[in-house]
């Protein structure tokens, strides 16, 4: 999974992330957004964009934060 959009994203679902992916693949999860781990790209572009920093390489997710990681993968159905 490229990135991963963690708990900062709760309730704030600014779209200025989902502006700026050139490949779409952000969705609305219902309390944040979610990127799609298939079809993201890995470009990167979404994560200077987010105003609440809450965009990570998966590898790069804080302590605490890694049930995101989780619940994109289930979300998307993997």
């Amino acid at each position: 999974m490229p990135h991963v959009i963690v708990s900062p994203c709760i309730g704030v679902k600014d779209q200025a992330c989902t502006e700026v992916c050139p490949v779409e693949c952000i969705y609305d999860g219902g309390d944040q957004f979610l990127i799609h781990p298939d079809e993201c790209i890995d470009c990167g572009a979404c994560v200077p964009a987010c105003p609440v920093s809450a965009i990570f390489p998966e590898e790069d997710v804080p302590g605490g934060e890694e049930e995101f990681i989780v619940k994109n993968r289930v979300y998307f159905g993997l």
